[in-house]
């Protein structure tokens, strides 16, 4: 078997490419089964590092969503400030 016999008995598989979920997606898709993200949850679990940004793209569309100033000590029992953001219904 020669070359050109195994190009024509290989099979062609042909891969549609699958539509990626954006960060806005995922970061909505969080709101409607949380209820609540902050930063560090969207970076963590999204890598979402803008998230005040992907917020302020779903008020504009019409989302009503309430921002929630929060403090907690970090790791040098310094205050660090943040904001919540919920999803009202």
């Amino acid at each position: 078997m020669g070359i050109l016999d195994c190009l024509k008995s290989k099979k062609e598989t042909v891969t549609t490419p699958t539509k990626k979920t954006t960060k806005r997606q995922q970061v909505l898709s969080h709101l409607r089964k949380h209820g609540s993200i902050d930063s560090w949850t969207a970076i963590e679990l999204y890598g979402a590092t803008r998230l005040s940004a992907i917020i302020f793209t779903f008020r504009q569309k019409g989302f009503n969503i309430e921002s929630i100033d929060c403090s907690a000590l970090d790791r040098n029992s310094d205050v660090s400030n943040y904001t919540t953001y919920k999803l009202i219904s």
